[in-house]
């Protein structure tokens, strides 16, 4: 359609309302914005593990702990094989749970920064599971129920099984 048909600016008298059809920028400008996201978000995944090294290096107290560890003892106990639990081995195992979801959560809260949003959601926990590799094994626990990351998903699966064809085997 000409582009007399379809004006940029919004109406006289509406300047609320989006324009219909609005320049997209060229595909190098947005390749570059993605790869500079791209590059933060890495920045701040080690600057969080930076943190989280020197936080363990500086514990002193080993007393308070953020998650229950009568809780995690259970869960380890639920294996008939394990018969006994060193004191030390729930303590560890809260700190190691506390690390898994705090690196999920701001992979998940990237994703809802690229989406203009500030309320994390599942869609943002999935998208950051699917991203990640090392999360591959939580991709049947957390489904992405979003038609349009479908096509992206399968594309991840795709490639990752060119890198390393035996996983599938």
């Amino acid at each position: 359609p000409p582009a007399a048909v379809y004006p940029a600016a919004p109406p006289p008298g509406y300047p609320h309302a989006p324009a219909l059809y609005a320049p997209q920028p060229p595909p190098a400008a947005v390749a570059a914005a993605s790869q500079q996201t791209a590059a933060q978000q890495q920045q701040q995944l080690q600057v969080f593990w930076a943190e989280q090294y020197r936080e363990i290096e500086a514990t002193t107290d080993f007393k308070n702990h953020n998650l229950p560890l009568a809780r995690i003892k259970k869960i380890m106990k639920a294996d008939e094989d394990v018969r006994m639990i060193a004191a030390e081995a729930p303590v560890v195992f809260a700190r190691a749970c506390e690390m898994f979801i705090l690196e999920l959560t701001h992979r998940g809260w990237a994703h809802a920064e690229e989406n203009k949003r500030r309320t994390l959601q599942k869609s943002d926990i999935a998208a950051a599971i699917a991203r990640t590799e090392v999360f591959d094994f939580l991709v049947d626990i957390v489904p992405r129920d979003e038609a349009k990351d479908a096509g992206a998903s399968s594309m991840l699966q795709v490639i990752r099984s060119e890198k390393n064809p035996a996983r599938f085997f």
